[in-house]
Order: C-alpha cells, then structure tokens, then sequence
C-alpha cells in the first residue's frame, strides 16, 4: 500500500486515525501493531512471515545478548547472520544465480521475489541487537519490539529509525492537537512533493530513458538527467515528510532524513543531507567498528562503507558501481582536505601581516569557491543518478556517450523541445525551487515580520493551515486524477 493512493489515504489512514484515538492507552501499542501488519501484508501477504521471522529472530537474539554472560556475543553473531541472511537470500540471490548462469548454463536461475521494504526493516532490527550488545536496554515486551520494527509509517521506506530515537514513544508517548496539528502539515508538505511534483518529473525522465538514445539530442538527455535527480529526491524526501508527519500524528518523533542535498558544496556534505538515517546507520555500525578516521586504513574503510552503499540500494552492477563512483570522491576530497590542513599549519610559521594576507585572499576567493565547489558536487550527483536510473552498465554507457555529446547519430529526432510543454516547464521550475531551501527561507522571514505581535501571529497561522487544507485538496485531485504514480524506494 502506497501513501499516495486513494485506498491509503480514504480508507486506511482515517480508519487507523479514528481507531487509534478511540483505544485505551493500554491497547493503542497493539491497534497500531496490527493495522501495520495489515497495512503491510495488503501488497504481499507472504512477505509477513519474512518480517514476522525476523522480529522473532531479534527479540529472543536481544533477550539472550542483554544477560550479559559469555554466549552473548555468540547470540550477536547470531542475529546478525540472520539478519544479513534473509536480506541476501531474498534481495542477492537472484542477482548472483544470473550472474553464475551467464558464466555456465549449467547454475539454474532462481527468481526470488523481493519483499518489501526488506533493507529497511532488517537494518532495524540489526541496529537493535548490535545496541543491546552495547549496553542499551532491552525490550522485554514482544509486541514493542515487533511494533518498533513493522510500524507502517517508516516500515517501506525508512527513515531507518533507531530503537532508541523510539524507546520513550513505545512505552509512554503523549499526543496533542499541536503534535497532530504538525504532523498533517508535514504529511501534507509530503504528499504534494510525491503526488504534485515528483509524478510529473518521473513521467518525463521516464519518457527520456526509455526512448532511442541514438537519436536522442544531448539537451533532451541532460533534461532526462535532471528530470530524475529531481525526481528521486522529491519521490523519496517527500515519502519521509511523510513518514515523519503520520509518526507525530501517532505521537512518535522520527529522526529527520534529509536536509536540502542539493546545495552541498562536496560530495562529502552531500552524503551528511542526503538519506541521513542511512548515512548514520553506516557510521555508527560499519565504519566506526572497521576503525573510522582513526584505526587502520581510512581510504580502505571509507571505500567498504560505500560498497555497501550501493549494495544495499539494491542487487545490480549498476548499483555496486554508483556506490563506488560516491566512494572515489568522498576519499578525494578527504584526502584533498587533510593536505589544506597541512598548509595551514605551514602558514603558521609567516609573519602575522602574511596570515592577515593569506586569510583576506581566502575570504574573498569563498562566494566563488562555493560556486564551483556546488557545480562540481551536482555534476557528480546528477551522473550518479543517471548510472542509478539505468542501472545496466551498457546502455548507461550509451546515455552518457549522449550527455558528452558524441554518440549521437547523424539524424536526431528527439531534441529538448520534443518533451517541454509549457506545463512541463511550469513543474520543472516549481521542482527546482522545492528542492532548494526556499520554503524554510520564506517561513523565517514571515516569523521575523510578525515579530511579536499576537494578532500577525494568529493570522499567519490561520493562513498556513487554510494553505494546508488547500494544498490536502489539491493533492487528492492529482492522484484521482492520475494514472502514473510510482514509487522509486519500493525496490529497496
């Protein structure tokens, strides 16, 4: 079930809302449970088992760990093979049969259907047991845990939220008008990013990539590529607004999961906004165990974490690669800035009119440093989007021989204007601005002019949710109206 459907959003969610609120504080922990349940067997009743195994795994795995004797690291290791073992059966499997088969005929193909939101809940409860063994306290409750991990808001998607973000919300959350004032205008802001936006821009890079790149103009495959970068951003970010907006609602603070990547000025700033709750997954639980910045080989620690990057978003050549693309540059610029650091220090030895000198000409070189610094992290981002779109290695070579501007034949049938309408033009341009800080912008500077006055207070709060209400409308008329709503992060 998607959020952006009419069946979630005119059956499910006001059932649930209304069901919830009608509970005793005592059962709304299992209502919850059970219509996350349903919400996920709705798509695929069989991959509830696949969850329902892996919520068993790691609690009994979480009791055993948290006696604190000598077969606690054995039950670690346990529930993280277990764990690693569903994900690779059901999400590699299949990838590596093909690949065995290509090699000899005589390996079968297997075809094992992806569940769900598989990478997201599994990381879950991995981030669990490894934080018990840590010393984080256990859930002694089954029905909490199980909660914790199949909780429909966050369950397909992400954010991938710790147990302990969660902890004081499972056993004793508070609810409010203002929380769930806060959490419909969040889920709102979500929607229209998802249902307004993202459809359209996924139309037209749908309608680039899948075309004839042999007649394809340069322009029109820049414009597929920058169709999808906005897409992908708008899809996913707009699914963990989302999230967020229907955990207040039910009285959960999820973690935030993106902070406007896009006018990142490194590929390293790029990767601390974008997905931030994976980005932290791989941090405290992977790089930091390999020994981070300060043990053994930085470059060789940081190029792990971005293989498992790719591996992770899915079981495909194409995706092990833009992990590794992502990982080339994340250990240039490292490697880039520790020599800056070593400079520095050599300054320390000028006169103090050389560093006043050295530190004014660094001051007025940064507005154009950032500039470039900004265009070279899109251009790295927008090409990893391209090789992430197409996936398979050949016509990714064939797309990008276009963005270069040589593997166009000598006739072209698909220029830029083939695919632009003016209302094409008129979403690509409100894309753009959504996916820039201007809305924050706007909402501190109608702050600072109200000022403190309580009547300019009121009024702007009253207009902001009449443009909620608005924009709630608006939104059901898009997706009524609409055959095409995909969603990217459902592979994953």
């Amino acid at each position: 079930m998607v959020f952006s459907t009419i069946i979630f959003l005119c059956a499910f969610l006001p059932v649930t809302i209304i069901g919830y609120y009608c509970m005793p504080k005592a059962l709304k922990n299992y209502f919850l449970l059970l219509a996350s349940l349903f919400f996920y067997a709705w798509g695929e009743p069989r991959a509830v088992v696949v969850m329902l195994i892996s919520i068993v795994c790691n609690y009994l795995c979480g009791i055993l760990i948290a006696k604190r004797d000598k077969s606690s690291k054995l039950w670690l290791t346990i529930a993280v093979l277990v764990n690693l073992g569903i994900l690779f059966v059901f999400k590699y499997v299949t990838f590596v049969s093909e690949n065995l088969h290509r090699l000899s005929e005589s390996f079968p193909l297997l075809n094992i259907a992806l569940p769900i939101g598989i990478s997201f809940y599994t990381f879950q409860g991995l981030s669990y047991v490894i934080d018990v063994y840590r010393g984080d306290e256990v859930q002694k409750n089954p029905f909490s845990l199980a909660l914790y991990i199949s909780m429909f808001p966050q369950l397909i998607a992400g954010p991938i939220v710790r147990y302990s973000d969660v902890r004081s919300d499972l056993s004793g959350r508070k609810h409010s008008v203002e929380l769930f004032s806060q959490g419909v205008t969040r889920f709102t802001m979500g929607l229209a990013k998802k249902a307004i936006l993202a459809n359209r821009m996924g139309a037209l890079a749908d309608q680039i990539f899948t075309g004839d790149y042999s007649v394809m103009s340069t322009s029109a495959a820049w414009l597929g590529t920058i169709a999808y970068t906005l897409q992908i951003y708008l899809d996913f970010s707009g699914y963990s607004d989302m999230a967020i907006g229907l955990g207040k609602i039910f009285g959960f603070h999820f973690p935030e999961n993106f902070d406007h990547p896009y006018i990142s000025t490194s590929i390293r700033e790029f990767w601390r906004r974008w997905h931030m709750s994976l980005s932290r997954w791989f941090r405290d639980y992977l790089y930091i165990p390999l020994g981070g910045s300060r043990k053994g080989n930085v470059y060789l620690n940081l190029l792990i974490v971005f293989l498992a990057t790719g591996i992770w978003h899915g079981a495909g050549w194409g995706f092990l690669f833009w992990g590794l693309w992502h990982g080339a540059f994340v250990m240039a610029e490292r490697a880039i800035s520790r020599r800056k650091v070593a400079e520095g220090q050599a300054t320390e030895g000028k006169t103090t009119e050389g560093r006043e000198e050295t530190a004014k000409e660094t001051e007025a070189k940064k507005p154009a440093l950032r500039l470039l610094g900004w265009g070279y992290t899109m251009l790295v981002v927008m090409l990893g989007w391209t090789l992430f779109r197409i996936v398979d290695i050949r016509p990714f070579a064939k797309y990008l021989s276009v963005l270069l501007g040589f593997g166009q034949g000598e006739f072209t049938a698909f220029g830029l204007r083939y695919y632009l309408s003016n209302q094409r033009i008129f979403y690509l341009i409100l894309s753009l601005i959504v996916a820039m800080p201007v809305g924050p912008q706007i909402s501190k500077w109608l702050s600072k002019a109200t000022g403190k006055s309580e009547a300019a207070s009121l009024a702007l709060d009253v207009a902001g949710k009449i443009l909620v209400l608005a924009l709630l409308i608006l939104c059901y008329i898009y997706i009524i109206n609409s055959t095409y709503n995909p969603f990217i992060y459902f592979r994953f």
